[in-house]
């Protein structure tokens, strides 16, 4: 192979790579889950680093001790970020690999379930 078909190659390999990357950057932004207790007192919203970013009352969460209330919305949060998490880990899927260790390694960062 002379050194300007490896050149081009290798070029076109960075493309794609650029590509698939600005491509999971775009995904990664948009990564938003929204989950609802059991009941449908509550629903939050989590952000792509799993961080709340809404929550609303619903009329059944008057009649909710504090108690219940603070399950409700932790549970409905932890459900959201899970979501969130799967969705983070398939947006940079195409770019490291589904089945590369650094994959596992993303997804366990993730606490992504399988």
């Amino acid at each position: 192979m002379e050194p300007e078909e490896w050149l081009a190659g290798y070029r076109t390999k960075l493309a794609d790579v650029r590509a698939r990357t600005e491509q999971a950057q775009r995904a990664l932004a948009e990564v938003e889950a929204t989950a609802t207790s059991r009941d449908g007192a509550i629903s939050v919203t989590v952000g792509p680093a799993g961080a709340l970013t809404a929550l609303v009352l619903g009329e059944r969460s008057e009649s909710m001790s504090r108690t219940q209330l603070a399950a409700a919305v932790l549970g409905a949060a932890r459900r959201a970020q899970a979501e969130a998490a799967r969705m983070a880990a398939a947006a940079v899927a195409p770019v490291i690999g589904q089945d590369s260790e650094a994959m596992r390694v993303i997804e366990a960062q993730l606490a992504v379930p399988r």
